[in-house]
């Protein structure tokens, strides 16, 4: 399998959609969450809420990919921990106030742009939705 390609998914994780409930939704958010997934060799984004301002936040982290597909520091090579580690600095810090007005701003305003994987704008589009519900409700958020 080629690193920057995720499996396609080759059989229906729910038997029926018409059984769709939220345990079923449950069950398959965590088998699509249980699989390979590519990084993007444009970077990472962290999301954050700012209550106080009324605004979503996105710091982009460049990185590369190494032979290996683990994400590394593009000046040292090193690989980026999950957990810990050096704090890093963002590259560039986008914000919007709703998850529309970041999103265009993630995909149509940078050179070069902090997304470069269709699976990757995905992911963010569900995260800023789930940004701004909680901005809007008084929530605190959790980035996925």
């Amino acid at each position: 399998m080629e690193q920057n390609k995720a499996e396609p998914l080759a059989t229906p994780l729910i038997e029926s959609a018409a059984l769709f409930s939220e345990q079923a939704g449950d069950i398959l958010d965590a088998r699509l969450s249980d699989r390979f997934i590519a990084l993007d060799p444009a970077g990472y984004l962290l999301i954050k809420v700012d209550t106080a301002a009324g605004l979503l936040i996105a710091e982009h982290y460049p990185n590369a990919i190494n032979d290996r597909g683990l994400a590394t520091d593009p000046d040292t090579g090193a690989v980026l921990s999950c957990r810990g580690g050096d704090p890093r600095l963002p590259a560039k810090v986008y914000e919007g106030r709703t998850a529309k007005e970041l999103g265009i701003r993630l995909t149509e305003e940078g050179d070069p742009l902090p997304v470069s994987r269709l699976d990757h704008a995905l992911y963010l589009g569900r995260e800023l939705q789930k940004a701004e519900a909680c901005l809007r409700e008084g929530r605190p958020y959790i980035q996925d």
